[in-house]
């Protein structure tokens, strides 16, 4: 069952490309859509570090997490939620690690933003930084199986 239960959760987060991250600063909530690309469990993004959600990331690492479709018929409903912690990528390994496995999903937006000829896209890409998402909690939803139907994956397969 859980074998099963993680490769579904692996299939979507292969086939989506944007979840919305909720991160936090003292009493103030904070949510932004962000694309990313999953090496197993573990999501990577690239934002930029002055922006409101990376802000409250130097400050509370701890984040929710969802990955979902806009779904037309609430039978239909599938998603993930999860909840973790953030980290800065900053080794040079790591770095080329977060870069392969976006340029794997992503490869023209890749070429363009590594691409000194795309002049502002270029630019703005110098000053991102990407970041990892590690799950600490993670729950498949999936109203096809029943209403309401959600399973959590368990804490093992997590760190694997």
């Amino acid at each position: 069952m859980a074998v099963e239960l993680k490769r579904q959760v692996l299939d979507y987060m292969e086939s989506h490309n944007t979840m919305t991250l909720a991160t936090s600063q003292g009493e103030s909530p904070w949510a932004a859509t962000v694309f990313y690309a999953s090496d197993g469990l573990k999501l990577y993004f690239f934002s930029a570090p002055d922006s409101r959600h990376c802000q409250n990331l130097a400050v509370n690492p701890r984040v929710a997490v969802t990955i979902q479709e806009d779904y037309h018929d609430w039978r239909r409903i599938k998603g993930i939620q999860l909840e973790g912690r953030v980290a800065a990528v900053d080794s040079l390994i790591e770095k080329g690690k977060a870069m392969t496995v976006y340029a794997r999903k992503y490869p023209d937006v890749m070429k363009i933003f590594t691409d000194p000829g795309s002049g502002p896209l270029y630019k703005a890409f110098l000053k991102v930084k990407f970041y990892r998402v590690a799950p600490e909690k993670l729950f498949y939803i999936d109203n096809e199986q029943g209403f309401g139907k959600r399973q959590e994956l368990a804490a093992e397969e997590l760190q694997n």
